[in-house]
C-alpha cells in the first residue's frame, strides 16, 4: 500500500512537472507525446509516461451524429438512430447464428466449385488389387498341386491319345483347381472389359459402384462360357456319342483354363504398368484366335478324323464357336448402352 501511494505521487508529480516545464530545446507546452516523453526523467516508470500523456492531452467527447441511418446495419430491416439499439447482444445473435467464422461449433461448409476428380484406376483401388494377388496366390497354388493333372491334359490336347493313358479319371481337387480356373478366366475377362469400357466407352454409370460393373460382366462371361458347355454337351452327344462328348468337353476346359492364364500377364500390365489400351486389344484378339485355332484342330482330331466331309467341320465350329463369340459381343455393346448415362 505504501508503493502505491508513493507511486501515486510520483507520476502526479512528474505529470505536473512534464506539463509545468518544458524540455530542453522545446518552446511552449508539448505539442506531441514524444515531446512529453523528452520531458521527463530517463528512469520514467510506464505508470508515470501515461500519467504525463494524460495530463498533456484531453480527449474532447464528440457528438454522434443525429441523422438515420440510411446505410443500415446489416441484418436491420429499419434505420436506426444512436442509442436505439439497446440489446447488441439480441443483434449478434441473430445476424452470426449460423456463421461458423463467428461459431466454430458449427460445421463449415466449403465453398466454391468442386474441382475435377482423379481419374479412376485400378493400380489405385485397393479392392481389385487384392483380388488380383489372391488369385495369382491360388493359381499358384493350385498348379503346384495339380501339376500332373495338367501336363497329362497338355499332352492329350496336342498329341491326341496315342501312349497316353485315356481312362485317367481326375480327383476332386483337379476337378476344383480347373474350375478355378475357368473362373479366372471369366474375371479377367471381366476386368479387362472394364478397362477397356471406361476409357473408350464412358466413365459414368447408373450403377452405384464400379465393382458392381465388374460383377455385370463376370455374371456374363460365366453364362457364356456355362452355355456354350451345355450346348456343346447336348449336340455332341447327339451326333458323336457320350465318350467324345466327355472328351471334347475336357479340352475345352483345359483350353479355357489356358486362355486364363495367357491374359493374366496383360491385366498386369494393362493395370499397374500403363500398357495402351491397342496393344492390349491385340493380345486379346491373338489369344482368343490361338485358342480358337486350338479348339478346330482339336475337333477335327476328336469328331472328324476320320471322315471326309471337311465342310462340316466348318459349319459345326463356325455355329459352336464363332456364333456364340458374336452374340457374346453383341450382349456386351447392348450392357454398357443400357447401363452408361448419356448427356
Amino acid at each position: 500500500m505504501a508503493v502505491n501511494q508513493a507511486d501515486s505521487t510520483t507520476v502526479t508529480g512528474a505529470a505536473a512537472q512534464a506539463e509545468a516545464a518544458p524540455a530542453a530545446g522545446y518552446r511552449g507546452k508539448a505539442r506531441t507525446p514524444y515531446e512529453v516523453l523528452k520531458q521527463l526523467p530517463e528512469d520514467a516508470t510506464p505508470e508515470q509516461q501515461d500519467s504525463a500523456i494524460q495530463a498533456n492531452f484531453h480527449v474532447v467527447n464528440t457528438h454522434l451524429s443525429t441523422r438515420p441511418d440510411t446505410l443500415t446495419l446489416p441484418g436491420q430491416e429499419k434505420w436506426t438512430r444512436p442509442g436505439e439499439v439497446v440489446q447488441p447482444e439480441a443483434y449478434i445473435d441473430r445476424f452470426f447464428r449460423n456463421d461458423s467464422t463467428f461459431r466454430p461449433e458449427i460445421g463449415n461448409s466449403r465453398s466454391g466449385i468442386a474441382g475435377d476428380p482423379v481419374p479412376y484406376t485400378i493400380q489405385g483401388d485397393n479392392t481389385l488389387t487384392a483380388l488380383l494377388i489372391g488369385c495369382f496366390i491360388i493359381a499358384m497354388l493350385a498348379f503346384a498341386n495339380t501339376r500332373r493333372f495338367i501336363t497329362i491334359q497338355a499332352k492329350q490336347f496336342f498329341r491326341g491319345t496315342k501312349n497316353i493313358s485315356s481312362d485317367y479319371s481326375e480327383t476332386s481337387a483337379e476337378v476344383r483347381s480347373q474350375s478355378f480356373f475357368v473362373l479366372l478366366t471369366c474375371l479377367l475377362f471381366a476386368i479387362i472389359s472394364f478397362i477397356y469400357t471406361l476409357e473408350n466407352v464412358a466413365d459414368t454409370f447408373i450403377l452405384s459402384s464400379q465393382y458392381q460393373l465388374v460383377a455385370v460382366f463376370f455374371g456374363i462371361y460365366v453364362a457364356y462360357f456355362g452355355f456354350r458347355l451345355l450346348v456343346y454337351w447336348a449336340v455332341n452327344s447327339v451326333f458323336f456319342g457320350s465318350r467324345k462328348s466327355v472328351k471334347w468337353l475336357k479340352s475345352l476346359l483345359f483350353a479355357t483354363s489356358m486362355e486364363g492364364v495367357a491374359l493374366f500377364p496383360l491385366v498386369l500390365l494393362v493395370s499397374y504398368f500403363d500398357l495402351s489400351m491397342q496393344k492390349a486389344i491385340i493380345y486379346v484378339f491373338f489369344v482368343i484366335a490361338l485358342v480358337k485355332m486350338s479348339l478346330l484342330y482339336k475337333s477335327f482330331i476328336v469328331f472328324f478324323k476320320h471322315k471326309a466331309f471337311f465342310l462340316q467341320i466348318i459349319l459345326y465350329f463356325c455355329a459352336l464357336e464363332i456364333m456364340p463369340l458374336l452374340a457374346l459381343w453383341g450382349v456386351l455393346v447392348n450392357v454398357v448402352d443400357y447401363l452408361k448415362i448419356n448427356f
